[in-house]
């Protein structure tokens, strides 16, 4: 029995490690320690006016609420948690569409260790080493999107719209125009809409072909005003289709005075293939936590590498990193004084993030990174051919020749109207074989999604592994629908109640506002 015959049966023995572990408050102890520290010497304390230095107004009135707990058992809760994560090291990273799970070389991960004591505060002259590594991660991003310069300092790819959006906006002002209105389409990103608002535009999305998934030129041209600021789309959209007429829609909005900023989060299939300049954009980002092989960090750390045409540079957020032939230095003469972005967060972007996206550019060159899209579309296309092989799953806007980018939204519509089991029922489920597997941004446009995105990573055994375990989970959908509506039955947690996510009564983001409601 070989690999693939055997995979489905190996996983389904799998049991996520489990244990009853509570939040890290619900173990605080009142007055245990992992560490007491000693008080400063008579000789220190002469010296260092310490808190009496602050100023009134800053000073705690009441001691900063943080657990009370020992080291061994601090490290028992965390290397607890670790257990119960399905992760790109213990798992066939597939399921996790639009998020570019691949795999990160461990060497990257020991180059960034090696910076994690930086501290954002540090004078320039003693991170002359990170702040080059800062300098050319912007060349790299200039010559892979065709851009001008290039900011890490947005914290993720939500983060890279929103500068986007707010550079758009500054522009503008400064020229005296009164643009109001953003396009986007209905499979761009959510972000790509809620960015924009958060900046006070009007956000018109443009209808997908029915056939196609894709805008019409005339759909556009009907959006198109003198109100319009920027068409920011995401090109593959969300689907994996891809809009070969982009150049044409840019050239459209330019005619009309409006920008192009290009949602890249997931250029994975894009690399060395083409570029947001010669595709008619102003601005793009790409998310290094993503394409650039550097991981999520569970929300963070991350980074929206947002980039611009020479025109917007003085509308980035502030500081660049410069070089004077010399020395680097963070730069903020180049930001226009009165309507500069300023600020999209505190500090120049997470260091370690940053160095292993630029270790990655380094080791694979140009030709690498080229190589990396060719064989995530082709995987992602055989996982396409081999998913629609499984009874009940489709696809919208197949044009016959199956092609996706770097990913595909699925649909399992038919099973649901067969069975009554639900693509939530089936991401459950999934977690009983160690296996990621997921839906789709909210609202569900395209009825009961699944969207993979398998990336360069895995091999072709891997992906006939992740199909094989598709195919007996969808089989259990007709022979034992209560067995997949329960799951997950091996994981961490069994089902939860969800009837509380839409209310933002019941939410508790925080222990203390846990404590305030339901204590």
């Amino acid at each position: 029995m070989n690999r693939i015959d055997r995979s489905a049966k190996v996983r389904e023995h799998f049991h996520q490690a489990k244990w009853d572990e509570p939040v890290i408050y619900e173990l605080s102890t009142p007055g245990e320690r992992g560490i007491l520290v000693p008080q400063a010497s008579e000789e220190v304390a002469s010296q260092v006016e310490g808190i009496g230095a602050l100023p009134a107004g800053m000073k705690r009135k009441n001691r900063v609420n943080l657990p009370e707990i020992s080291q061994n058992r601090v490290l028992r809760h965390y290397l607890r948690l670790s257990q119960q994560v399905l992760g790109a090291d213990v798992n066939i990273e597939i399921g996790q569409g639009t998020c570019t799970m691949k795999y990160s070389p461990k060497v990257n991960e020991q180059l960034a260790r090696g910076v994690q004591e930086l501290h954002p505060l540090q004078d320039p002259s003693t991170v002359q080493g990170m702040l080059e590594i800062y300098y050319q991660t912007d060349r790299y991003m200039c010559e892979i999107s065709g851009m001008d310069r290039f900011t890490f300092q947005p914290g993720g790819g939500s983060q890279g719209i929103l500068a986007m959006a707010s550079v758009i906006r500054a522009y503008f002002e400064s020229r005296g125009e009164k643009r109001d209105e953003i396009i986007t389409t209905l499979y761009s990103h959510p972000s790509d809409a809620a960015a924009p608002v958060m900046n006070g535009f009007k956000v018109i999305y443009l209808q997908p072909d029915p056939q196609t998934g894709l805008p019409s030129m005339e759909t556009l041209k009907a959006a198109v005003s003198e109100r319009t600021a920027a068409y920011i789309v995401a090109n593959p959209e969300d689907t994996g289709v891809y809009n070969g007429q982009v150049q044409a829609f840019t050239a459209y909005v330019h005619e009309h005075g409006g920008l192009c900023a290009y949602d890249q989060a997931n250029a994975n299939g894009l690399l060395g293939v083409t570029r947001a300049r010669e595709a008619g954009f102003d601005l793009c980002f790409f998310n290094l936590h993503k394409t650039f092989s550097s991981p999520h960090g569970c929300g963070g750390p991350a980074c929206g590498a947002t980039g611009v045409s020479q025109e917007l540079v003085p509308f980035l957020p502030a500081p660049l990193v410069g070089f004077d032939g010399e020395r680097y230095f963070l730069d903020y003469a180049f930001a226009n004084k009165e309507f500069g972005v300023g600020k999209i967060r505190s500090f120049y972007g997470v260091a370690q993030v940053v160095l292993r996206a630029y270790a990655w550019i380094r080791s694979l060159g140009g030709e690498g990174l080229y190589q990396v899209a060719k064989t995530a579309v082709l995987n992602n296309n055989y996982l396409f051919k081999k998913m629609l092989e499984i009874p009940g799953i489709g696809a919208y806007y197949c044009d016959g020749n199956n092609q996706r980018v770097e990913q595909a939204r699925y649909t399992m519509e038919k099973v649901y109207e067969e069975t009554g089991v639900s693509t939530g029922d089936i991401q459950r489920r999934a977690m009983d074989f160690g296996l990621h597997y997921w839906t789709s941004h909210h609202p569900y446009y395209l009825p009961e999604p699944i969207t993979l995105e398998p990336t360069e990573t895995p091999s072709k055994a891997d992906i006939d592994e992740y199909v094989e375990t598709m195919k007996y989970i969808f089989s259990e959908c007709r022979e034992n629908p209560e067995v997949v509506k329960t799951a997950p039955h091996r994981s961490t947690v069994h089902q939860i109640d969800e009837s509380g996510m839409d209310d933002p009564a019941k939410w508790a983001v925080t222990w203390k506002m846990y404590l305030k409601k339901y204590q």
